[in-house]
């Protein structure tokens, strides 16, 4: 068809219009989306997306940080080995294992279910058992509270908390436990505080740690007679603290007395895989559940740790959620399945038998090291140790201390507890940055206080342990049993020194590991609390400038960053050649130092600025006085100058000077008339400490001498003869301390021969014949 010119026209118009503005619309919504893209969207998903390179490098920078020279975490990496790797392959085979047709999957997880599960029964001699595989190690505990109660109220499922309600449960666990175990419980389970038990632990008889059985046994008749329903027990083997093990065959007979479940966990389990066990812990066998933490005793990454139980109803297992229908849930114990056939039944049983071997060598050095207390609950088979230093006290020191133990809380001996518990915190830190393989840290246990734990099996499979590693931390906690002990017995004498001395201020802080803390009290003029306060903070900061300008071993410093006192000076460690008098009067007359110079500053201030006030006045009355002599006409600069010529005026030079040291405005007369200029009254000396002591070449500060000084005091003596001897073969014009350089001995070698030649002269000069082999011997001996 024929198309009308125009119209066509109007219609090319009409569509490159159209698309130019399109055009401008869709440049304007790219323009948008970047600059939106720009704001807000994160640096890295910007664009297209990032390479693998570039996001493997930024988790390798997430993991070893800006300082690669932390060695702690990349020691930690490094021991991964290749039973890690494994651990570590298995949860990417999960992920790629999850994407099977749903057939397939079930036989894969059921297999691989099925099979850790007996490996595991075998190994740790829990026969007909079965698992559930957790992340968190309390979430099988707590699934295990769960299929009790399903198990102990039938209509639990249809009245809910109605029937628990109308029977209180009741849970008892251990005061030993870990911390926050009950509480955890109570609240995923949704039951009050109430229905938590703390059992304690044995005070009179037995281990201090273990379960009191007797006690137990009253608490649960008392709740039965008050009609609640005893539910579980949760009993250790291995508390967290100090490895102790529960009395667990008598706790099976009461539990199956009251119809309650026995649930075990702790470190000492895995001893059950070794041919020989205690028998205490192989009570744990005959529990309805257990806990083992694979991962940290195998040294395995990433593993989830398992809950072994006994039960024969499958439907409330479900119903608690031990079991799922769900296949890829079961895939979580793949990682373990590849881990276990990697190590072998040896590998396993050689790395728990390591972990004890370790515990028995550092039991054995510490039996040989005095000041070592252990806490150890079975010597033979415990794999933690638990040490303290502890001082025992003197025989003449033990009726007092047995007469003071009788008071209940006696102050002396609550600050000697803190004191040691401060002692053995900072031991424990020292030998963990010493040795860091070792793998040690502190416990805070409720009957022995702060003690240094070594548990091998939680932490030498991960850092790699060995037996030198063990050697290395005798030794390193050998050097530092002499300082703990002569900073101990030299606290006290620190107090008293600093209490009599005049000006300082013993301040108590029992959570200090050192000798003590000093502070310098300043003395106050009358100024104001907040001013008093800024010059005792300044005073004390010059103070500790100074003490640590001094050579010697102490470490002076501020105290701990939080909680500790202000404008004070802590004192660390020390060892037993200290010197405590001399520390303290040093100190003393450093702070006198300080404060005196600081004093004789403001008053120069302040001489000073009348001083200029009264120069003014002087000044200014000079050039009135010098108006009145010189007369008028003089002043006027031409008529002066002449006038000044055809009659000179002469006028003596009147000048003023300042006397710092006097404080005063002199006249500067004498200066003119003696051309030289006075030196004025002699400054004040400069406060310095009046206790001075000699020292050998080399020796530090605040050292005593040696105590054997039978070969000290000979030697001395004779090095102090030969000393005198060298001072009087010195030439009289030789001052005692100056050394005679070479300039110096041709000088004295000029005036010896002068005198020489002066003899010749005076042997002359007597008219009789001179001995001329006299001289010239006594010359060529010059």
């Amino acid at each position: 068809k024929m198309v009308d010119p125009t119209l066509a026209e109007m219609g090319k118009n009409l569509n490159e219009a159209m698309k130019m503005l399109e055009d401008n619309k869709r440049k304007v919504e790219e323009e948008n989306e970047k600059k939106y893209a720009r704001k807000d969207i994160p640096g890295p998903l910007q664009g297209s997306g990032q390479d693998m390179v570039s996001i493997l490098q930024l988790v390798q920078n997430l993991m070893h940080g800006e300082e690669e020279e932390e060695t702690s975490q990349s020691y930690r990496l490094q021991n991964v080995g290749e039973q890690g790797h494994m651990a570590l392959l298995g949860h990417s085979l999960a992920a790629y294992i999850s994407v099977l047709d749903r057939e397939r999957l079930r036989k894969l997880t059921t297999r691989i279910l099925s099979d850790t599960t007996l490996w595991l029964c075998r190994l740790f001699r829990y026969e007909n058992g079965s698992a559930y595989y957790h992340e968190d190690d309390r979430e099988g505990l707590l699934k295990i509270c769960r299929l009790v109660i399903h198990t102990r109220y039938e209509d639990y499922p249809l009245e809910g908390f109605n029937v628990l309600y109308t029977k209180q449960p009741v849970i008892y666990i251990s005061s030993a436990a870990r911390t926050g175990l009950g509480q955890a419980l109570c609240n995923q389970l949704g039951l009050p505080l109430s229905c938590m038990c703390r059992v304690p632990c044995n005070t009179m008889f037995g281990s201090q740690h273990q379960m009191d059985v007797a006690l137990l046994d009253r608490l649960i008749k008392d709740d039965v007679e008050s009609g609640k329903l005893p539910l579980l027990l949760v009993a250790n083997a291995g508390t967290p603290g100090a490895g102790h093990t529960d009395k667990l065959g008598r706790l099976k007979e009461l539990c199956e007395q009251y119809k309650m479940w026995l649930h075990v966990e702790g470190v000492n389990l895995a001893t059950l895989a070794l041919g020989y066990v205690s028998s205490s812990v192989l009570a744990a066998t005959k529990c309805d559940s257990m806990t083992l933490t694979l991962g940290s005793w195998l040294g395995l990454p990433a593993v989830p740790a398992v809950t072994l139980y006994r039960h024969e109803d499958p439907s409330l297992s479900l119903a608690a959620g031990l079991t799922s229908s769900q296949p890829v849930e079961k895939l979580r114990a793949l990682p373990l399945w590849l881990s276990l056939q990697y190590l072998g039944h040896d590998g396993i049983v050689e790395r728990i038998k390591h972990a004890s071997q370790l515990s028995q060598r550092l039991l054995e050095n510490l039996k040989n090291l005095d000041f070592i207390k252990t806490s150890v609950e079975d010597e033979l088979s415990s794999p933690v140790v638990v040490f303290k230093f502890f001082q025992e006290y003197s025989n003449r020191d033990q009726t007092s201390h047995a007469a003071q133990a009788s008071s209940i809380q006696h102050p002396i001996i609550s600050n000697e507890r803190h004191i040691y518990d401060t002692f053995n915190q900072w031991l424990g830190e020292q030998l963990a940055q010493l040795v860091p393989a070792s793998g040690v840290d502190v416990v805070e246990l409720e009957d022995e206080g702060t003690c240094v734990r070594f548990s091998p099996l939680m932490t030498s499979a991960v850092l790699g342990t060995e037996i030198q590693d063990i050697d290395q931390l005798v030794d390193c906690l050998k050097m530092k049993i002499p300082v703990l002990t002569s900073t101990l017995q030299l606290r006290d004498e620190f107090e008293q020194e600093v209490r009599r001395t005049v000006g300082l201020l013993y301040i108590e802080d029992l959570g200090w590991p050192g000798l003590g803390v000093v502070r310098y009290n300043y003395h106050s003029d009358g100024k104001n609390d907040d001013k008093q306060e800024k010059e005792l903070e300044k005073i004390n900061t010059e103070l500790l400038k100074k003490l640590n300008e001094l050579e010697s071993d102490l470490t002076f410093s501020l105290g701990p960053e939080f909680g500790g006192q202000k404008n004070c000076v802590y004192i660390g460690m020390v060892t037993e050649d200290l010197d405590v008098a001399e520390l303290v009067e040093t100190i003393a007359a450093t702070g006198r130092e300080i404060e005196e110079n600081s004093r004789l500053l403001e008053n120069m201030t302040e001489v000073v600025r009348k001083g200029i006030q009264e120069a003014q006045l002087q000044l200014q009355k000079a050039n009135e006085q010098r108006l009145l002599e010189e007369g008028l006409l003089r002043q006027i600069p031409v008529v002066g100058s002449v006038l000044n010529w055809f009659s000179p005026f002469q006028a003596s030079p009147k000048g003023r000077t300042f006397n710092l040291t006097a404080g005063s405005l002199e006249s500067t007369e004498s200066m003119y008339v003696s051309k030289a200029q006075g030196t004025g009254s002699t400054p004040p000396p400069t406060p310095t400490s009046s206790f001075t002591k000699q020292r050998l070449p080399g020796q530090k500060a605040f050292k005593r001498s040696l105590r054997s000084s039978d070969g000290f005091s000979e030697t001395s003596s004779i090095s102090h003869c030969d000393d005198l001897d060298k001072m009087d073969q010195r030439p009289p014009n030789l001052s005692p301390g100056q050394e005679q350089g070479p300039l110096e001995m041709e000088r004295a070698e000029e005036q010896e021969v002068v005198q020489a030649k002066t003899d010749t002269e005076d042997v002359h000069s007597d008219k009789s014949p001179p001995d001329c082999s006299k001289v010239e011997d006594q010359v060529s001996q010059r």
